[in-house]
């Protein structure tokens, strides 16, 4: 029988909802729920990693500590947060890609599907970007519709929008191209 995979669980206010953070003993981060998602951040570290057990500590790796930092405004700090990413190949190759948009930019997903290598797989790279483990860090929301719209994120729209503004990308920002 495999031993259960040991993660350390934070919970922290921010200026659009209760954050759960989650890590693993080595400080990288693994997920970020919204507090009243609670239930499905479960279901999604059972599907990624199967059997788990969650210990609440504080500030695991200095994580939360960063996170916070990052919400009163220095946004470079999301940069050289440690991740570790489950998921596919293709999910993983998303999700990488996603870390390469630079705050304050959005790009549309159609755009990212060529920066992927991936042109056609335009849906495919919207159901990766929704199965996002780590939003914020790996910044789902800067990912728009391909007329410049604001399309599809977990947390919800007006959450997406509040992110996008926070990071500057609201300022009559075109999306970016290729």
């Amino acid at each position: 029988m495999t031993e259960a995979l040991r993660l350390w669980i934070d919970r922290t206010p921010s200026p659009i909802g209760e954050l759960l953070i989650v890590a693993d003993l080595e400080g990288r981060l693994r997920a970020i729920h919204w507090a009243e998602e609670e239930s499905s951040m479960h279901a999604m570290l059972r599907r990624q990693y199967g059997e788990h057990v969650l210990a609440a500590t504080r500030d695991p790796g200095g994580l939360t500590s960063t996170l916070t930092a990052y919400f009163e405004g220095a946004l470079e700090v999301l940069d050289g947060m440690p991740i570790e990413l489950a998921g596919t190949p293709f999910q993983r190759s998303v999700w990488v890609a996603l870390r390469s948009i630079p705050c304050g930019t959005t790009l549309s997903y159609g755009a990212l599907a060529q920066r992927i290598g991936r042109p056609s797989a335009v849906r495919a790279v919207g159901l990766a970007n929704g199965a996002n483990p780590i939003p914020v860090v790996v910044p789902c929301h800067r990912v728009v519709g391909s007329n410049g719209t604001l399309t599809g994120y977990g947390g919800g729209l007006e959450r997406k929008r509040w992110l996008l503004a926070h990071e500057g990308a609201l300022r009559n920002q075109p999306v970016l191209a290729l």
